[in-house]
This record gives C-alpha cells, sequence and structure tokens, in this order.
C-alpha cells in the first residue's frame, strides 16, 4: 500500500521527517536553504512562497517548523530581532484546508499545542516543544524527573543534556536525540528528535485513516 505523503516545511535536516515517516508517511521536505543530510526527497525554495503558490494535490497533511528565534530564551536576553511567521503560516494552512501540525519552542504564540519532551519518549534530552494541530489529540501528561546538565557542559551519569549552542560532543548529542543518521552541530541544534512526529504522525495518521 502506498503511504499518504506529508509535505515538510521549514525542514532543517530531517528530524521532524524521520518521525513521520516511522509513523507511516511519505515525506517531501522544504527548506530556503541547501539540506545536503535530509533523508528524503527535499525541495529548496521559499515555504511561504510554497503555501502561497504552489498546489497541495497530491500531499496529504503539512508540517511547518517556522523560525523558533523570535520566541526563543536567548533572543530575549540578548534583545534581538527575528521574523515571527507563525500567523502568516496558519493563515495560509487554514485556507488550504489539509491537516496540519505546526512546532515551535515553549513562548511561540500557537493555539492549544500539545507540549512533548525528551523524558517521555526515553531521551536523553529534554528540548520541549509545541506543537499546534487541526487533528484532535490524546492529552499527554508532563513532568521532569532527571537533572539537565549545565549548558556547554558534558552531561554526568543520570544527567539530560542540553543540545543547544556551542554544546560538547555532537555524537552524544545526536544519540541523545535518537538522531541516527549525520548531522552537523548546526543542524542538530534545530532539530526536532524524530520521537516526537513519530507519535504526533500516529495520531495524524489514525485521523487520516478514520476520515477516508
Amino acid at each position: 500500500m502506498s503511504r499518504p505523503r506529508l509535505l515538510d516545511l521549514f525542514s532543517g535536516a530531517g528530524g521532524a521527517a524521520v518521525g513521520y515517516h516511522r509513523a507511516g508517511f511519505e515525506v517531501v521536505g522544504v527548506d530556503i536553504k541547501p539540506q545536503p543530510h535530509y533523508p528524503f526527497e527535499f525541495r529548496q525554495k521559499d515555504a511561504l512562497w510554497v503555501l502561497e503558490g504552489e498546489t497541495m494535490e497530491g500531499f496529504d497533511a503539512i508540517h511547518a517548523s517556522p523560525p523558533c528565534q523570535a520566541y526563543s530564551k536567548a533572543r530575549k536576553l540578548q534583545g534581538l530581532r527575528h521574523p515571527d511567521l507563525i500567523a502568516s503560516v496558519r493563515e495560509l494552512l487554514l485556507a488550504i484546508s489539509l491537516p496540519y501540525v505546526i512546532e515551535n519552542v515553549p513562548g511561540a504564540p500557537l493555539r492549544n499545542p500539545v507540549l512533548l519532551c525528551g523524558e517521555m519518549f526515553g531521551l536523553g534530552v529534554r528540548r520541549e516543544r509545541l506543537f499546534e494541530t487541526n487533528v484532535e489529540m490524546p492529552f499527554q501528561l508532563h513532568a521532569h524527573s532527571q537533572n539537565q546538565t549545565k549548558m556547554g557542559r558534558p552531561p554526568r551519569d543520570g544527567e539530560l543534556m542540553h543540545v543547544v549552542g556551542h554544546f560538547s560532543g555532537v555524537a552524544r548529542g545526536a544519540v541523545a536525540m535518537g538522531i541516527d543518521w549525520p548531522m552537523t552541530q548546526d543542524e542538530l541544534r534545530e532539530a526536532i528528535p524524530p520521537a516526537y512526529t513519530e507519535w504526533i504522525g500516529t495520531q495524524l495518521l489514525a485521523s487520516l485513516k478514520a476520515a477516508a
């Protein structure tokens, strides 16, 4: 049987894509920058242009991870300004009327989002992320139980790793996030652990099958 197709916008190096693939989707990535480590079909394009001007025929769902810097703690601390694209992305997704997911960091203006973190999936990172969707998701209990290492320092036994900034240990960070294909340090610190979108994708796939 053919897999349903998911369009992965602002794809980065494929953290979200691999999770959706594991859930059962065929994934096509779109990013404005080259992504040589993206593990599936990839198109170098502006994601907003794709949403505004291209047909979504042949796709069954859309995932979008707009840049998170506008909502990050680092931006607030450093007084930096970054593009805020979530409202524009949501408006375009609602007009397309396909099942969608928007992912971003805590503090982003998402509507009724699901909060996921690495501890829910037994990963070696906390890495909280929000997921807005127009598909019903089951309730998830969120609780922290493990200590997190200080930023920039390798984790000790029993600590969760900080895979942000100029962290130490790319290979260890990849293992902590459940990423088993090549990524650079820059790619890894921006990536979504695939376990998150595998869980999201499983719910999304069930919704598609129920609507068929």
